[in-house]
């Protein structure tokens, strides 16, 4: 996800040339101070950026009246966006802003390093200041020397990103309702074409994420946005994304027959018809009843499916799953949630890892050195490089549903141990082939 969200950046930064108004002309104003006319021409006419920006700097503190002043912080904020140094055009954009409190461009190009500090870090105070700073810039009236049709195509531009700020705001908050109002309104600014790229892309997929969450979970929605994101992500993003596709599809509807055809409506369209809906599936325990019934071999259940049958069959059909289980020595593909040196707990199913919850357990064989403890966030067994976990069935436990997680199964297992993967050796070409290129030439 880090490198889709860097694609954004690039989206956002090649905007802020259509946010750059020709503030002044030169035939529009008259500096009458030769030599505050000669710093002026010199400083705009550096041609390196970096010497251009130290040179509109000095222009700016030695001329702070200058009427040409918020020509020059317009093009130090260009100045510094040319060469990466976010920090700098902050500042440019912010000391503009005190003159043009109304200035798109300044305060898109604010907004926008601040999101990127508030994505980074996820600080709430971080995450205020960009969200309250896209509000002021939502709220802004056209400055008297902007064109209409300028101003149109800069806040066409800059008001979806001041939607997708405040959302992650709330994001960051753990506010989804407010989230998912926020990337809808965000989604609904776009053409059909922007909608399928860039940040609104990236939008669609947090949606989606926002509607599988506790208090405001509604897996039609969440399908379709999953659905819709899928159509248009890179092709190495599709891996990603088709799991948790599947899998709420399937809990929702009991199996994966339909969505083909749900997939080819979301490429036509961001957001669902009013008409449109999924089958319910039968309940989890008829749903766990059927794959006991329904399956020759208990063994060749996949993982998820034998702790959906744990977590919600009726005691019959779980005591009957694991009577298999029990005692078999499995790998445990999860990521870690917390581990001390005697047990590793993980989230395995897609709800624990939302709800960053453990649902195994494993009691390791010998203690774990403080070296071997690995820290919250690890990932076994999903990745061909992956370390693997491994450790024996030994008990389970069905956990009634409360407000804010549905009912689940915490799996113990014991004797676990950790199987490093060894990382394949680089090969480097041989001596001697190089010498025979070498004396070939």
């Amino acid at each position: 996800m880090k490198k889709f969200l860097s694609l954004t950046a690039m989206v956002l930064v090649a905007a802020t040339l259509v946010l750059s108004p020709a503030l002044y002309a030169q035939d529009s104003v008259t500096i009458k101070d030769p030599a505050e006319f000669n710093a002026y021409q010199m400083a705009t006419q550096q041609t390196d950026p970096h010497q251009k920006a130290a040179a509109l700097e000095s222009f700016v503190t030695t001329y702070p009246q200058s009427v040409v002043k918020d020509a020059v912080l317009d093009m130090l904020i260009s100045t510094y966006q040319g060469l990466g140094e976010q920090d700098k055009a902050l500042s440019a954009a912010s000391r503009l802003l005190q003159d043009q409190p109304n200035n798109m461009k300044a305060i898109f190009i604010s907004v926008f390093i601040k999101k990127q500090q508030c994505e980074k870090t996820q600080d709430a105070q971080a995450c205020d200041d960009a969200a309250a700073l896209a509000q002021k810039g939502l709220a802004a009236q056209k400055p008297a020397d902007v064109a209409e049709d300028a101003w149109k195509q800069q806040t066409g531009l800059a008001f979806p990103i001041f939607q997708s700020t405040i959302a992650l705001d709330y994001l960051v908050k753990k506010d989804y309702k407010s989230e998912i109002d926020a990337i809808r309104k965000e989604l609904m600014l776009y053409t059909p074409e922007q909608a399928t790229k860039g940040p609104a892309l990236v939008d669609t997929i947090r949606l989606a994420e926002a509607y599988t969450k506790p208090g405001v979970k509604d897996l039609v929605q969440a399908v379709w946005f999953y659905a819709r994101a899928w159509n248009f992500v890179p092709a190495n993003f599709k891996a990603q994304i088709e799991p948790k596709l599947e899998y709420y599809y399937k809990v929702y509807h009991g199996n994966l027959k339909g969505l083909d055809d749900i997939k080819s409506q979301a490429a036509a369209s961001v957001f669902p018809p009013g008409s449109f809906e999924i089958a319910k599936a039968p309940t989890p325990a008829e749903l766990a009843h059927q794959a006991i019934t329904g399956t020759p071999d208990l063994k060749t259940l996949n993982l998820s499916d034998k702790e959906f049958i744990l977590a919600n069959g009726s005691k019959e059909d779980a005591d009957t799953l694991w009577a298999v289980m029990k005692d078999q020595l499995t790998p445990v593909p999860g990521t870690v949630v917390s581990a001390d040196a005697n047990t590793i707990k993980l989230a395995v199913s897609q709800d624990a890892k939302d709800a960053n919850v453990a649902d195994f357990i494993v009691n390791m064989k010998k203690p774990l050195t403080d070296k071997e403890i690995p820290a919250a966030g690890t990932v076994f067994g999903l990745l061909p490089n992956d370390n693997e976990l491994d450790g024996t069935y030994d008990s389970y436990t069905q956990i009634p549903a409360t407000a804010t997680l549905s009912q689940r199964t915490e799996i113990v297992l014991r004797d676990g141990f950790i199987q490093e993967k060894k990382k394949a050796p680089v090969r480097k070409p041989a001596a001697s082939h190089h010498k025979s290129r070498s004396r070939s030439r």
